[in-house]
């Protein structure tokens, strides 16, 4: 990625200052940057640590460290026999979490492997960012890194590994899968927007500093870079989508915790998980819908934790998950007793994705003031493209109204009014350089603003033009 060290430093403190900000009982933070491949070298960019009794952090890397700059390569790191094992290595290569919740029983410490001395507690959490946005259509092409057997790593994943965060916390106060680990898993996907943001931003300025310069006969190959950044800034919706998804999910929970009596879509599908996972073992002899059950099992486990708008969840349970179940009903008779308990659960889930959208449900939420219980439901269900942007101040100003507590809502701020930024000048930005390639194409200045004109003629009046 193309990142400034100076601007990558300022965005991991940043992310390690909110981190320690919202985990009172986490004590310090390292971000290492990971990359390129194959090499994929890991170098520590920042670590903080937060003064005892008070919220001062310090900055700075320690004195001695094999991932201080340059940092280690891949194959310095990497899992090998009669290699002590480092969790660096399982975050980079499995893209999955590292926690150390019993340092006495760490089998990634590399302190305790060697010396006999065990580390703090402490979770590392991979910073994943998309090949298809990093790399556009040139996946193919890549040339992945190796494990110890030659294997390449990470040709069957969508994702690439670009950081890795390290949060160290006091003795007995993480356990895995705890809130804290979900916490820096939200943050790191925020991370990893920030970072590809950045790499957008920088690599956008030098095609255009490049655009200044370049001579007609290869506007149409910078013609294609630019146009090819331009459609990768579409990520700026989804993004700006997954940030509003926190808010719904933050609704929905505020919803679970406040009115009693409610069925929401988490009490059916724990239901409906333990119906499947109770009597799949009564499927010997029939694989294919031994198979088909645990598919089902896994649609509806991610359909659980999925922040979904109501319509897409119903198109999902239609699509996905009641073809399924009544393939199961129709072709074996391990569920027949509870088969109108489970007809009747779907489409009571059917009814229960709307829940959030009920104005009487909200109504019911005494405790919020009526303006937040008013617009909360009201932006949390919208689905965010270019003709909606103005309603994220909507969103921006209902983040920032006293009556609304969800966690880090002032880094979700911060990330929203960011893409907002980004978003609102894409239009602006395509126009512009259309009306450029258009001049140097056909050597007309209609329609080119007055600001481009004495570049460009100076450029055909140099010496390198002639």
């Amino acid at each position: 990625m193309i990142i400034g060290h100076d601007l990558l430093e300022k965005t991991c403190k940043n992310m390690i200052e909110t981190i320690l900000l919202c985990l009172d009982h986490a004590t310090k933070g390292t971000i290492y940057r990971i990359g390129p491949m194959p090499e994929l070298r890991s170098v520590r960019v920042t670590s903080g640590i937060r003064e005892h009794g008070n919220d001062t952090i310090h900055w700075g890397l320690p004195a001695v460290s094999d991932y201080n700059p340059p940092g280690k390569t891949w194959d310095q790191y990497r899992d090998r026999p009669g290699r002590a094992l480092e969790a660096m290595a399982w975050c980079v290569e499995r893209q999955k979490s590292w926690t150390a919740d019993n340092p006495y029983e760490d089998q990634r410490s590399v302190r305790k492997q060697l010396s006999g001395e065990p580390e703090d507690w402490h979770h590392m959490e991979p910073v994943l960012v998309k090949k298809s946005d990093l790399y556009g259509d040139g996946t193919a092409d890549l040339q992945y890194p190796l494990n110890w057997k030659g294997v390449p790593i990470w040709q069957d994943t969508d994702y690439v590994v670009v950081a890795v965060i390290k949060i160290h916390f006091l003795p007995h106060t993480i356990q895995r899968g705890d809130r804290s680990t979900k916490v820096i898993k939200k943050l790191s996907r925020i991370l990893g927007t920030e970072m590809f943001s950045l790499h957008i931003r920088e690599t956008l300025s030098q095609v255009q500093s490049e655009l200044t310069q370049e001579r007609f006969a290869s506007c149409n190959a910078l013609a294609h870079e630019l146009r090819n950044t331009l459609m990768k800034l579409s990520f700026i919706f989804s993004a700006i989508n997954a940030e509003v998804g926190f808010l719904r999910e933050q609704w929905e929970e505020e919803i679970r915790r406040s009115v009693a009596g409610l069925e929401d879509k988490s009490t059916l599908l724990r239901r409906l998980n333990e119906l499947i996972e109770n009597r799949l073992g009564r499927l010997n002899g029939h694989a294919e819908l031994g198979a088909l059950g645990r598919h089902l099992l896994l649609e509806q486990q991610e359909f659980l934790v999925t922040p979904l708008l109501p319509e897409q969840a119903e198109k999902w349970i239609h699509m996905k998950i009641q073809p399924k179940w009544q393939r199961l009903l129709s072709e074996c008779a391990v569920w027949e007793d509870q088969r109108r308990e489970i007809e009747d659960m779907l489409k009571r889930l059917k009814e229960a994705v709307w829940v959030g959208t009920d104005r009487s449900v909200a109504d019911r939420l005494k405790h919020l003031p009526e303006e937040v219980r008013t617009l909360w439901p009201q932006l949390a269900y919208v689905e965010f493209s270019a003709d909606k942007l103005p309603l994220l101040e909507q969103v921006l100003a209902l983040l920032n109204h006293p009556g609304m507590d969800v966690p880090h809502k002032k880094h979700t701020q911060k990330v929203l009014s960011c893409l907002k930024a980004l978003a609102e000048i894409i239009p602006d930005m395509e126009t512009r350089t259309n009306r450029i390639l258009d001049f140097m194409r056909n050597g007309t200045e209609k329609g080119l603003p007055d600001y481009w004109r004495p570049l460009m003629r100076a450029g055909e009046s140099s010496p390198s033009a002639e």
